[in-house]
């Protein structure tokens, strides 16, 4: 060993403690990196599934506006304290109502013939979402909101579609 390290084996251990330390120092902070990175994939993941999950609802709800789109048969309704947005359907001189509605963290619809009487867990749930919200303006519009997202529908035999919020 001395003639490694000249007179002093003791610099041999302080090199080695050295390196070492350097050596976890430096393997601490790839870890740390690769902590903070798998934590920011996963929060912008969770944001891009909400969004996304906001907009398929509000393509839902549009589209079903659109094939149930007579005059005066789309409105809002109450349903056992919930908001809902009420499509009539008539099909062989029968009269059916859809509602679409949220309950339990999802989104749901219910369809039925017109008089039965049925519950909000009844319905048949279509995609989880934190909100839904509904409002109707003079003219007939009508604003669905979800999250930060939103779409006006103009149910009135001619479906038009704007959208506003998160950057559509």
């Amino acid at each position: 060993m001395k003639a490694l390290y000249g007179k002093n084996p003791s610099a041999a251990k302080i090199d080695n403690a050295a390196a070492l330390v350097i050596f976890c120092i430096f393997t601490v902070l790839v870890l740390a990196v690769l902590a903070l990175g798998v934590s920011a994939y996963k929060n912008m993941t969770d944001i891009s599934l909400e969004i996304y999950d906001e907009r398929v609802c509000l393509s839902y709800m549009w589209t079903k506006v659109k094939n149930g789109d007579d005059a005066g048969k789309v409105y809002m309704v109450g349903f056992h304290g919930l908001p809902a947005l009420c499509i009539e359907e008539v099909y062989e001189d029968i009269k059916y109502i859809t509602l679409i509605y949220h309950y339990d963290g999802w989104v749901y619809e219910l369809f039925f013939e017109d008089g039965l009487e049925f519950y909000p867990e009844e319905g048949v749930p279509v995609i989880r979402n934190k909100s839904l919200s509904f409002e109707r303006f003079e003219d007939g519009l009508i604003k669905v909101s979800v999250g930060s997202e939103s779409v006006f529908i103009s149910p009135r035999g001619k479906t038009g579609i704007a959208f506003a919020g998160g950057g559509l």
